[in-house]
């Protein structure tokens, strides 16, 4: 019966905003200004480390918080975050290896979650069950099940959670939101994004740790036991046991982008091709290297994601209307332009327009501002829900080269 009740009152938040969802309960959380928030990082790389620590310190005087404990199954990892918060705090954070451990600790209330793709929905259900509220990269997941699992747990539990798709906290990106809104393209048929580059982005991860520095079991957690391989370890982001590539690594971001923008929320069908056709070497990664995804919503528009890491060139962010184009490949100044319109039409686009900003908070301040109020932040759980599910179908499709569909009411993903 509990996981019919977390099933149907998850659909109720998707379909009625999560103001309602979070009211009762998270209301009667709300903290005082002269409360310190203790906040855990999970996964200390270049996301936990080099985004969250500093997103969140910048903050830190501001919204009373402090990093108090970190984990990250490489040992030197864990040093270099604890170091930083002494830096920062005037007390180095607590030191793990696994999630476990601060999940056990009573005095963190918030987690913020920068593991590996594969690790992502373990680490949000933990903080879920253990009463933490979080910040969870995306992808949020690689499989439905534990998707519907940790996100059933976040609405239980009635904790605030941001995910990492930041770019919808981009003033510009509110601004092309509200401009959508007017309808000032007129009838919408295409949305897409070529993001390419001259080599694949997992390339750039790969170091030599130490396998006595590495609890490789923790990292692995429930992948098939193996010997400890320096390059599996450092560049996850390129196999596709741990990270499914290019489509829920940067794709994630566009089709969150589309989900916010435009106000759609869930595709009907996706089809999927791709491989790995110019980086092929000695370190056999399983990620493609291209890969062209398309989904079709029910608003009657079809959505396109390509990357091409064999040239760098081309790339474009659009949406098409028969009266114009906001063209967005530049995220800091998008435009909205007339061309290629429907001559016929005469519509009231003239020239090359700069997208008004639509200022807000940036995405680390838009949590901690939640984490007191219990507001839901901008990129909230029902979001992270909507991209992980477009970007499963295009992983299913992409493996089995079948078209995938997806039912809400049921939340299944099925081959038609």
């Amino acid at each position: 019966m509990r996981n019919t009740y977390s099933r149907r009152k998850f659909l109720k938040a998707t379909a009625t905003g999560a103001a309602l969802a979070f009211s009762a309960t998270s209301y009667g959380r709300v903290r005082g200004a002269n409360d310190r928030i203790s906040i855990g990082i999970i996964g200390c790389g270049g996301r936990g480390l080099g985004a969250h620590m500093p997103g969140v310190n910048k903050h830190a005087k501001s919204q009373n918080i402090e990093i108090t404990a970190v984990s990250d199954p490489w040992r030197l990892r864990q040093e270099a975050a604890a170091a930083q918060a002494n830096e920062w705090y005037g007390r180095p954070a607590r030191q793990f290896s696994s999630y476990r451990d601060i999940m056990a600790l009573k005095d963190i209330d918030a987690v913020m979650i920068a593991s590996c793709d594969h690790q992502h929905t373990t680490h949000l259900e933990a903080a879920a069950k253990a009463g933490k509220d979080a910040y969870c990269e995306k992808p949020l997941a690689m499989r439905l099940d534990r998707l519907k699992r940790a996100c059933d747990a976040v609405v239980e539990a009635k904790t605030v959670v941001q995910i990492g798709t930041q770019l919808r906290s981009y003033p510009t990106f509110a601004g092309c939101r509200d401009l959508y809104k007017t309808g000032i393209l007129g009838t919408v048929g295409r949305i897409e994004q070529c993001r390419n580059g001259e080599q694949p982005y997992w390339y750039g991860y790969i170091k030599d740790p130490k396998e006595k520095d590495v609890d490789f079991k923790e990292f692995l957690m429930d992948r098939p036991a193996r010997p400890f391989d320096p390059v599996l370890y450092s560049g996850w982001y390129g196999y596709r046991e741990f990270s499914d590539g290019p489509v829920p690594g940067l794709g994630s971001h566009f089709i969150d982008l589309v989900h916010y923008i435009t106000g759609a929320k869930f595709p009907t069908n996706c089809v999927c091709l791709g491989g790995t056709y110019t980086w092929k070497d000695e370190r056999k990664f399983t990620c493609p290297d291209h890969v062209q995804a398309l989904w079709t919503y029910p608003e009657g528009f079809m959505v396109s994601y390509s990357t091409n890491f064999g040239n760098g060139s081309g790339n474009s962010f659009k949406i098409f209307g028969d009266s114009g184009v906001l063209d967005m490949v530049n995220w800091n100044a998008p435009v909205l332009t007339a061309e290629g319109a429907n001559s016929k039409k005469k519509g009231p686009i003239r020239g090359k327009n700069p997208v008004k900003e639509v200022l807000r908070p940036d995405h680390f301040l838009d949590w901690l501002q939640c984490l007191r109020t219990r507001k839901t932040p901008n990129a909230s759980i029902e979001a992270g829900y909507q991209h992980a599910v477009a970007c499963i179908m295009a992983m299913r499709a992409f493996d089995s080269g079948r078209r995938m569909t997806y039912n809400h009411q049921t939340r299944e993903i099925r081959e038609g």
